[in-house]
């Protein structure tokens, strides 16, 4: 029997652990992302009447959502692929897509800037509605398409004619709706918000997305470090859109996700398609 081929090695799970764990110590001052992911999934957990006490937190590199959960009186189980993250937060070390909880563990898991960066998305998906409970909610927040467009046009003039994935793939809001789906969640809603900062050079926003553990993680045979004339020419067309005070503006696309492990007493879905609703306007149909 032929064996059936996985899905495609894009991210390296070793280089991926490493760059969590390098940027542990230091998080506090690259953590304006999570922040912002973190901010919109806590306001969207206050959207839901219901209790949803037992909390999976999948992605840790500070104690901020554990903090913030339990003083919500939750009880709160944190996994992180770096073993820094996980072992400050009492938690366990794994991957998204291999997740060692029994089924139906959890009545809400929290995924919060982690998901962009799994080999197997539709696998950790599927695994993160195995481990909810019937009518357990997922809510994920993570970059997507749209993002560092500045830095990829940087970077892409830095090697030229040799240019190689140096940003790894983004997914769009429309396509991340839709493996939502076809994991087997109910009611899934994707939504999309802008934060855009301001860097005064290439090398700062290149500091930041290190700090947060955010680096280049994709497999070494598909990329490698930049020359020292790639990267002045890639930091002078940075520097090529900067405003009159010297800084230039980047964006990144927070995508927000969510949804419901089915169960029989949820309303039946609507046609696929019809849905009008945001995000905020779904979770507050459950009470």
């Amino acid at each position: 029997m032929t064996k059936m081929a996985g899905p495609p090695k894009i991210f390296d799970p070793q280089r991926r652990r490493l760059a969590r764990d390098r940027a542990h110590a230091a998080f506090a001052g690259h953590d304006f992302l999570y922040r912002y992911m973190l901010d919109g999934l806590i306001e969207r957990i206050e959207d839901v009447q219901r209790p949803l006490g037992h909390v999976l937190v999948i992605g840790c590199p500070d104690d901020s959502a554990r903090r913030q959960l339990e003083a919500k009186g939750k009880t709160v189980t944190c996994c992180d692929s770096g073993n820094r993250n996980a072992s400050f937060n009492a938690g366990i070390q794994a991957e998204e897509d291999a997740l060692p909880f029994a089924d139906n563990s959890f009545d809400l898991v929290l995924a919060c800037g982690t998901l962009d960066s799994v080999n197997d998305l539709p696998g950790a998906l599927i695994h993160i509605r195995r481990v909810l409970k019937p009518d357990g909610l997922l809510l994920a927040s993570l970059t997507g398409a749209g993002s560092l467009p500045r830095l990829k046009a940087a970077l892409l003039e830095g090697e030229g004619d040799k240019a190689r994935p140096h940003v790894h793939p983004q997914i769009e809001v429309r396509a991340a709706g839709d493996l939502l789906a076809r994991a087997g969640f109910a009611m899934p809603v994707a939504d999309v918000e802008t934060l855009n900062v301001r860097y005064p050079s290439l090398l700062h926003l290149m500091r930041d997305l290190r700090g947060m553990g955010h680096g280049n993680i994709m497999m070494l045979d598909r990329t490698g470090p930049l020359s020292r004339e790639a990267v002045a020419r890639a930091a002078a067309h940075f520097q090529s859109f900067a405003d009159n005070d010297g800084k230039t503006t980047e964006q990144f696309a927070v995508l927000y996700l969510s949804g419901w492990k089915p169960d029989a007493s949820q309303p039946k879905p609507a046609r696929r398609g019809s849905a009008t609703v945001s995000l905020t306007e779904a979770l507050k149909t459950k009470n």
